[in-house]
């Protein structure tokens, strides 16, 4: 972690957004999707609709258009009115703190929960997306054979310290370093700690 602090001392999120409601909606919308794509039609949608009160307002159609270059656009829409309807309605058009509201929420699950709740409302969470799962299977650092068993056993190896930024440590290394088809290894700032047998020079 004292290593990938240096390498990225404030790592930032990839994906554009002013608040929690549009941070929701952004992770939400990167689901097998890059996040260039989801920056590319986010600024439409939220100058469309700023807040869950407006976007539930908005018809289903016009949702759609507004993302219809992203992969599962129809699903996504669906997710994006009716999660904007609950957060409107239940939560008064704020978005909630917790995990377990977070999950309960359409479209959202847990990876999205917990991103939410680290860049949003800054609590020291670490979701494992694909690029994490690898990093620390390949490295030794936390193996786990599905990104479930990874999750559970992670947080416990992260030091306070590192813990709110520990997520975006190791994403940003393994989306830009520990690439999964041809790891850069020359320049990697943990090779000497890592125990993948097939270091690449």
């Amino acid at each position: 972690m004292s290593l990938l602090r240096q390498e990225n001392p404030h790592p930032q999120s990839a994906l554009h957004f002013s608040n929690p409601f549009e941070l929701l909606c952004a992770v939400m919308l990167s689901a097998q999707t890059t996040d260039e794509q989801v920056n590319r039609v986010t600024p439409a949608l939220f100058a469309r609709a700023p807040d869950a009160q407006i976007l539930k307002a908005l018809p289903l159609s016009e949702i759609e258009a507004l993302i219809r270059t992203l992969g599962l656009w129809k699903n996504k829409a669906l997710h994006l009115k009716q999660l904007a309807e609950i957060v409107a309605d239940k939560y008064h058009n704020q978005v909630p703190a917790g995990y377990d509201q977070l999950i309960a929420l359409p479209g959202v699950g847990s990876k999205t929960a917990l991103v939410v709740l680290n860049l949003a409302f800054h609590q020291p969470t670490i979701a494992v997306d694909t690029h994490i799962f690898r990093l620390c299977n390949r490295s030794g650092f936390c193996l786990g054979k599905t990104a479930e068993q990874v999750q559970r056993a992670l947080p416990e190896l992260v030091d306070a310290e590192f813990a709110q930024d520990a997520h975006h440590y190791l994403l940003l290394h393994g989306r830009h370093v520990c690439q999964a088809r041809k790891p850069r290894c020359a320049q990697c700032v943990v090779r000497a700690l890592c125990q993948y047998p097939d270091k690449l020079d």
